[in-house]
């Protein structure tokens, strides 16, 4: 092309240039989660009637917060077993006193040749059996003042004491399945969802021939359709154990901070791993000429005289792209322009 053509004032040219960049980089779709070790599904400790729900749908709530109470007849029952469990530790408490005592007349008499030997046998064995007695009516007496404890009720014969069931995580609430009035006796099934969204999970699978490149606690750069423009960071927290047969990628969990809230579960998001930095030769993304499906660029080898040189390119880096083979740094190339070549 000469130098003073029309075309050749369109042409622009420039040294290529060395940039670090990571060459293994992975990148992968995902979505945001809930961390799972900062959620929890409420049970009911008993069954028994909803009598009031003290959280709605969105409520921020903290560790200990009651957010459900309950009529229960098992609230009765463990007051009714903790009343008897006492009772029958006096009792234990006043026979064992009595065996003791019979045994130390028994002795007695037993040493001024009063009493026969297996007198004084008897006597200790009803000793024994009234210490394990005892014993054992303290057990129980723990064992129901514990329930009594969890239910957090008082050891007293008020009727109609109200349990308090309280969040068992500071957090929001997610969901409630749950309304008063409502009677329910599976303790199995969650009645409310509360999930402290402070910190967040991203969960992405990555593919079979990366994940030699990922490790857990790695520094990842995070994407959001949401938040266009903006990169946030995140750590691998956990790398799944076992591969998914159909895709041939393994999950990937990345923990990340959410201290305003702006990251909502089911959010779409894209995962960046970036490998080692190597110092390799990058162009801007102008610079490339597809021929017949391959990439080309254009040398300047003298004014108005350009050299095809087929490349061979990584991974896209913001608005460059590195070239792993074809040019040299200080090379000069056409970065805008070069389809005016393509034809020549």
């Amino acid at each position: 092309m000469p130098p003073d053509s029309p075309q050749a004032t369109q042409l622009k040219i420039e040294p290529v240039q060395l940039r670090d960049i990571a060459l293994d980089a992975v990148t992968a779709p995902g979505r945001v989660g809930i961390d799972p070790n900062r959620s929890s599904r409420l049970l009911l400790p008993v069954a028994g009637r909803i009598v009031g729900v003290l959280a709605k749908v969105g409520d921020t709530v903290e560790q200990g917060q009651p957010v459900l109470s309950v009529d229960s007849p098992d609230a009765d029952a463990a007051i009714a077993a903790s009343l008897q469990a006492e009772a029958a530790e006096r009792q234990a408490q006043a026979a064992l006193m009595k065996a003791d005592a019979d045994l130390a007349r028994t002795t007695e008499l037993f040493d001024h040749r009063a009493a026969a030997q297996k007198d004084v046998l008897a006597a200790q064995n009803d000793q024994a059996q009234a210490r394990a007695a005892l014993e054992s009516a303290r057990a129980a007496r723990y064992q129901a003042s514990r329930k009594l404890e969890l239910l957090e009720l008082k050891p007293s014969g008020d009727a109609r004491q109200i349990i308090q069931v309280r969040a068992p995580v500071s957090g929001k609430v997610l969901e409630v399945n749950v309304a008063p009035g409502e009677y329910r006796n599976d303790t199995g099934t969650p009645l409310m969802t509360i999930a402290d969204l402070s910190r967040v999970w991203i969960s992405s699978e990555i593919p079979e021939s990366a994940i030699r490149l990922v490790h857990g606690g790695d520094r990842v750069t995070i994407t959001m359709v949401a938040y266009p423009g903006e990169e946030f960071e995140g750590r691998v927290a956990r790398i799944a154990d076992v591969l998914d047969p159909q895709t041939r990628t393994v999950k990937v969990h990345v923990e990340m901070a959410n201290p305003h809230g702006r990251f909502r579960p089911e959010m779409f998001v894209t995962v960046r791993h970036a490998g080692e930095s190597k110092s390799i030769p990058v162009l801007p993304m102008g610079a490339i000429v597809q021929e017949y499906g391959r990439p080309v660029v254009f040398l300047e080898r003298a004014p108005g005289r350009f050299e095809r040189r087929e490349v061979v390119l990584g991974p896209r880096s913001g608005d460059f792209v590195p070239v792993r083979s074809g040019v040299r740094a200080g090379d000069r190339v056409v970065v805008d322009g070069g389809v005016l070549l393509k034809d020549r």
